[in-house]
């Protein structure tokens, strides 16, 4: 029943080539070579964004980061070590900044058609999963909503996710699994 929350086995090989250009991107942005900052937001910015909205629950301040993010991208380059895993020092990057406006700003909380906003033609979410996902934030407390939407939406896998949102893998797993039990007896009672 829940199979649209699962990534596509072809996802994974796009996944790795998306880190691989991300990672020559960002090779030729440290050697001086400012234009390679679009190819580095063509293949991460939807992540990007996804997670700064989940820490934020807010799309203007998510697009903040967004932008804050890649003028750090920019400014820091020289300092990626060149380990070939690009995303998750990108992601470091979008969360310390998203953490950061927290401390700064109290977030209002995120309405629920503003949840939509977070698709991008790149996404293979369809009106149904969009609407199974918005009645998820209905039911769900913040954590099994994060964790839900990172990877439901923006396509984390578990172990990612238990980083960003700062759990174990087991815990990360625990919460997903608890959320979508949520989801499916609100879903039950909604067809009721």
């Amino acid at each position: 029943m829940f199979f649209f929350l699962t990534i596509p086995s072809g996802e994974a090989s796009r996944r790795g080539t998306q880190e691989q250009l991300i990672h020559q991107a960002l090779l030729q942005l440290a050697a001086g070579d400012t234009g390679a900052i679009g190819e580095i937001y063509k293949h991460s910015s939807t992540r990007v964004f996804a997670l700064a909205l989940s820490i934020l629950g807010n799309p203007q301040d998510a697009e903040d980061i967004l932008h804050d993010t890649y003028i750090q991208l920019c400014r820091m380059a020289d300092r990626y070590n060149g380990n070939g895993k690009p995303l998750p020092w990108i992601l470091t990057i979008t969360r310390n900044l998203a953490r950061m406006k927290l401390r700064r700003h109290s977030s209002s909380e995120l309405p629920l058609e503003d949840w939509q906003e977070i698709q991008t033609g790149d996404s293979a979410l369809t009106a149904e999963d969009r609407l199974v996902l918005s009645a998820a934030l209905t039911c769900l407390d913040e954590t099994e909503r994060q964790v839900v939407m990172l990877h439901a939406v923006a396509g984390f896998k578990h172990r990612e996710i238990a980083q960003i949102v700062g759990l174990s893998l087991p815990g990360t797993i625990s919460k997903y699994r608890r959320a979508i039990k949520k989801l499916a007896n609100r879903l039950q009672e909604d067809v009721r």
